[in-house]
Parts: C-alpha cells; structure tokens; sequence
C-alpha cells in the first residue's frame, strides 16, 4: 500500500479538529470584537447628531448598555480563542516537537490589545451625553466610574506591555535555536483560507475604520452612509466563513 493511501494516524485526525475548532473561536472572537466597536461607534454617531435631550438620552442608554455588554463578550470569546490555540500549540509540540501554529501570535495580540483600547476610549465618552441628556447626576457617578476603569486600563496596558514583550522575545528564541521540524506526511497544515473570507473581513474591517474615522470627525458622512457601513460590518463579519 502507498503511503499516501494509508490512513491518517490517530493524532494528525485529533490535531485537525482541534485546528478547526480554534479557527471557530477565531471567528467569533472576530465577530464579537467587529460589532461591538461598529456598534457602539454607530450609535455614539447617531447620539452625537441628535438635537434635542428627548433624542439623546435612548442613545446614550443604548450606548452604556453596548459598551457594558462588550467587555464581558469581547473577554469571553478571546478567552476561549486563546484557550484552543493553546490546546493546538501543545499537541503540535506532542506530534511534531514543535509549533507550527502561533507565528503571527504577537502581531494578532497587538491588534487585539488596538482593539480594545478603541473600545475603551467609546466608552470613556458615555457621560458626555447623559450631561447632554441633562441627567446630571448620572452623568457624574459615570465620570467616577470612568476614572476608575481608565486606571485601571491603564495598569493592565502596562502588565500587557511586559508580558507580550517577554512572549514575543521568547518566541524568536525559540524559532533561532529551533532547526524545524520533520513534519508529517499526513499534517493537513492550518488549513486553506477561502479568499472570499479574507475579502468580507478586509471590507468589514474598512467599514469599521470608516466609521471610527467619523467618530474622530475626520470626515462627516451621512446618516444614511453611517447605517450602511454599520450593516455592511455587520454582514460582512457574520456572513465570513473561514
């Protein structure tokens, strides 16, 4: 019998489903992460256009409520992401003694961390349109608790600092003492990307910039133009399938 006739030992099988189930927990890290900054920015724009209280304060709740929604999702799906990469990693270093997966671990980490300072920065801006709303006193004690979380941010940016910084060193490390590794005839790889997945997350990704380029009034587009990039970030995240 052939050798490429012969079936895939029991660990390549086990390794490919852990590949594919990290590679679903990517995506929805992506999704999550895509809405909730589309979201709130759309809705943060939309706030910001409204000319009386009456129209600025269901905004501004809407607001709080997304970014309070966001933390919690955003943390949750990156969480599990990283928990399956980790789980491929380790049974690659079992089969193959070394870690195929995770080279563009540092610059993915850095993007992430982009990310959330993006959506902590929206955050950050919620009390200004409860004042608008003329709820005063609310607006304070979300002022309080801004402050709060900013320092906080703030501290965990500089922990997040140090340990990608020690993750990234180790990494090139590793990668110059390593010689590579044999492979096996039957590793599958990370599997093919689709390009029509890479084009929806490209365009969901230039929505999302559009729309954060507005919130910075770097440019004023249109109600009408701001509803359609929220949808195409929307559609293009959720209708990507890697």
């Amino acid at each position: 019998m052939l050798l490429t006739e012969m079936a895939p030992p029991p660990g390549a099988q086990e390794l490919a489903g852990l590949r594919a189930r990290a590679r679903a927990a990517r995506r929805g890290a992506l999704v999550a992460l895509t809405a909730s900054i589309a979201l709130l920015t759309s809705v943060q724009l939309l706030a910001d256009r409204a000319t009386t209280r009456e129209q600025t304060l269901p905004l501004a709740v809407l607001s709080l409520a997304l970014f309070a929604a966001a933390l919690p999702v955003m943390a949750i799906t990156q969480y599990v992401w990283g928990a399956r990469a980790r789980q491929v990693r380790r049974r690659e270093r079992e089969l193959y003694a070394a870690a195929r997966s995770g080279r563009a671990r540092p610059l993915t980490r850095m993007a992430v961390a982009a990310c959330w300072a993006v959506t902590l920065l929206l955050g950050w801006t919620v009390p200004r349109f409860f004042r608008e709303a003329a709820l005063h006193a609310f607006a304070g004690t979300l002022s309080w608790a801004v402050e709060a979380l900013s320092v906080i941010s703030v501290a965990a940016g500089v922990l997040f600092l140090l340990w990608w910084a020690r993750d990234a060193v180790g990494m090139l490390a590793r990668a110059l003492r390593s010689g590579g590794s044999p492979g096996d005839p039957w590793d599958p790889g990370g599997g093919t990307r689709h390009r029509e997945g890479a084009a929806l997350w490209t365009a969901a990704a230039v929505a999302v910039a559009a729309l954060l380029g507005a919130r910075a009034h770097l440019w004023e587009p249109a109600t009408g133009v701001v509803y359609a990039l929220l949808t195409a970030a929307l559609v293009c995240g959720v209708v990507t399938d890697e």
